[in-house]
């Protein structure tokens, strides 16, 4: 559901690497923002000024410009503040914005400048770790890219209310495996809602989980497979724990670990994103 930003007025945090590898995109997203509405501009120099301006701000609404990792220490900022329920977050991306546009951010300076003038919030899934840190798009084990699979995802356990099949068409051909685990394949317990989905006996080449929408996180495992490819087990639910050999993990553009166990859960509508009001 989206809804109008409760304030005009603007706190523009502009992180640092941002000022330093395009000012023009900066200088641009400023003018457009101070033109538009009653904004105080804030320039950060490092991670404890930016958390502190996040703190001070008020009933200003936070404006970020930066990218990607700037966007996601807001988040992380806020939960562990527990104020995320009550803050809508604007981003005007300059650099890495992948995850920014993927949630429905205007990749332009320009029109994302404007959507946070003009935009509306919308509340959106995260996924929260025992460890207290959060996931706004993906989460991927191990870090590295995943290639997508040809063959079409079967559900694990047909007419388990949390499994769902997905039909995709891919234009990629099929990844073969050989019976000999590579280097990157490892041993782990994948769990959703208490459900095995993996066990520590099948080496598994990758996980990922993302989350909502409706409150659920769509996992997908890929075991290795013997002298096959490889066929993904598709799962979906509410909570999800893995556990077993040392494993890093990439969530969102940061790379975390190792850890041994690690579970996270799904908080539905727990952060608002300005966005184009007809996203």
């Amino acid at each position: 559901m989206a809804t109008s930003p409760t304030s005009d007025q603007l706190l523009v945090i502009i992180d640092p690497v941002a000022r330093q590898t395009d000012g023009e995109s900066v200088r641009i997203a400023k003018d457009v923002l101070s033109a538009g509405a009653a904004a105080k501009l804030c320039l950060p120099e490092g991670p404890e000024e930016f958390a502190r301006a996040l703190r001070r701000r008020g009933s200003r609404r936070p404006v970020v410009v930066g990218d990607d990792r700037a966007l996601v220490r807001a988040v992380t900022l806020l939960h562990q503040e527990r104020e995320l329920a009550g803050c809508a977050l604007s981003v005007v991306p300059v650099g890495d914005s992948a995850l920014a546009e993927s949630l429905g951010v205007p990749g332009g300076t320009v029109a994302a400048a404007r959507a946070v003038l003009d935009g509306a919030e919308r509340r959106l899934d995260l996924l929260v770790d025992d460890s207290d840190g959060v996931v706004l798009g993906a989460l991927g084990i191990p870090p590295a890219p995943v290639r997508p699979a040809a063959a079409e995802p079967v559900p694990v356990a047909a007419g388990r209310p949390w499994y769902r099949s997905l039909v995709r068409t891919l234009a990629t051909r099929p990844v073969r495996l050989s019976a000999v685990p590579s280097p990157g394949a490892t041993r782990l317990r994948v769990e959703v809602d208490g459900e095995t989905v993996v066990d520590l006996d099948q080496p598994v080449q990758a996980v990922s989980v993302t989350p909502g929408p409706d409150g659920v996180a769509s996992v997908e495992v890929r075991p290795l497979s013997v002298g096959a490819e490889a066929t993904p087990l598709l799962a979906s639910g509410r909570t999800v724990t893995v556990t077993g050999e040392a494993f890093r993990y990439r969530a969102d553009a940061a790379v975390t670990g190792p850890v041994r166990r690690r579970t996270w859960r799904v908080a539905e509508g727990a952060w608002g994103l300005t966005l184009p009001a007809d996203a």
